[in-house]
C-alpha cells in the first residue's frame, strides 16, 4: 500500500515578494482511496497539485510531502530493498522522478501536441518511467555515478517526442496488449489511439485521455486537477468510471480536486476536503460535498474561522 503524506506544506510563487498560497497543508492519501479536494476559486487547491508533482512556478517555504511504499508498490524492481528504500521525500526529487514513483497529475488544460500519436507518447513515457525507476532504485554505491550523469543530462533519459519506435524495455507487442486492455476498460474507440495527442479533441476528449493515460502508467497516487470541468454528462460518466477503475482495478489513491458535486454521484469519495485560504479547513465524508452544494462555503469559514 502507498501513502502520500502532506504535512504542514507551505509554498508561495516563486518570484521576488512572490504570493503565499498555501498556509500549511495537512493531508494523508493512501492506496484504494478516493479523497475530493472541494474549495472557492482562488483558495490553493491547482497550487497543491502542482506543487505535490514538483511544478517550478511555485517555491515551498515549510512542511513536507512524503512518499511511502511498499514491497508491492516496488514488486517490479528486481533487488532486496530496506525498508529505507521504500521512503521517499518528494521535495528532495526532481518532477520526473516524482512521476517515476508513482506519482501522476492529470491536468485541467492538457495541451495538444501535433506529430506524436497517443500511442506513441504513451509508450515512451511508459518506458521513460520504468528506467527511471530503476535508477531510483539502484544500490548507493551507483549515488555518484547518478549524480554525475544528472550534471551532463537533466530529465528522463528518452522523451516521448523522440527515438526509434522499438526502444524500451516494454516492447510494442506488450504496450499494445497493455494499451488496448486499459482502452476496453475506459470504453474507448481503438482509433483514438492513432489520433495526434490531444490535437483536435473535444474537452470531454482530453479529459478521457488523462484518465487513460494514468490507467497506462498505473501511478501510486493521481492527482486529478478538475478533470470534470467542461464535460456533458454522457462524458462524465465515461471520466468516472475510468477513475473508479483506477481505484478498483490497480489500487491507485486518487486525490480529485473539483468544485462541483454532480461527479461525486459517480465517483463517490472516501473523504472529501474543503480548502479555503491555502489550507484544508474542513474533512468529512461524502454526506459534506452533499451539503457544499447545497450551502456553499461561508458555513465553514463561520463554523472554522468564526466569520463568513
Amino acid at each position: 500500500m502507498a501513502t502520500l503524506e502532506i504535512e504542514n506544506l507551505q509554498a508561495a510563487v516563486a518570484e521576488e515578494d512572490g504570493e503565499q498560497i498555501l498556509e500549511g497543508v495537512n493531508l494523508e492519501v493512501k492506496s484504494n482511496e478516493i479523497h475530493a479536494l472541494m474549495g472557492p476559486n482562488g483558495s490553493g487547491k491547482s497550487t497543491l497539485a502542482k506543487v505535490i508533482a514538483g511544478h517550478p512556478a511555485y517555491e515551498v517555504n515549510g512542511g513536507s510531502i512524503a512518499l511511502h511504499l511498499d514491497d508491492q508498490d516496488v514488486a517490479d524492481i528486481d533487488e532486496d530493498l530496506e525498508e529505507d528504500d521504500l521512503h521517499w521525500e518528494l521535495l528532495e526529487l526532481e518532477p520526473n522522478e516524482r512521476a517515476a514513483l508513482g506519482i501522476f497529475l492529470g491536468f485541467q488544460y492538457p495541451k495538444e501536441i501535433e506529430g506524436v500519436t497517443v500511442t506513441n507518447f504513451l509508450r515512451q513515457a511508459l518506458n521513460a518511467k520504468a528506467d527511471e525507476r530503476e535508477e531510483l532504485f539502484e544500490d548507493e554505491e551507483d549515488d555518484e555515478e547518478q549524480e554525475a550523469d544528472a550534471e551532463d543530462e537533466a530529465g528522463y533519459d528518452s522523451s516521448p517526442m523522440e527515438g526509434p519506435s522499438d526502444d524500451g524495455e516494454i516492447g510494442v507487442a506488450e504496450f499494445q496488449q497493455r494499451l488496448q486492455e486499459q482502452m476496453q476498460l475506459l470504453d474507448i474507440d481503438g482509433e483514438y489511439a492513432q489520433r495526434y495527442l490531444n490535437a483536435g479533441f473535444s474537452g470531454g476528449e482530453k479529459k478521457q485521455n488523462e484518465v487513460l493515460q494514468a490507467a497506462v502508467l498505473e501511478p501510486a497516487v493521481a492527482v486529478l486537477d478538475e478533470i470534470d470541468s467542461g464535460l456533458d454528462i454522457d462524458r462524465l460518466q465515461d471520466v468516472s468510471e475510468g477513475i473508479n477503475a483506477l481505484r478498483d482495478e490497480q489500487g491507485t489513491g486518487v486525490l480529485q480536486i473539483t468544485h462541483y458535486q454532480r461527479i461525486l454521484e459517480y465517483v463517490e469519495p472516501d473523504y472529501v476536503h474543503v480548502m479555503i485560504d491555502g489550507e484544508i479547513a474542513k474533512s468529512g465524508g461524502a454526506e459534506l460535498a452533499n451539503r457544499l452544494e447545497d450551502d456553499g462555503y461561508d458555513w465553514v469559514r463561520e463554523e472554522v474561522y468564526g466569520t463568513a
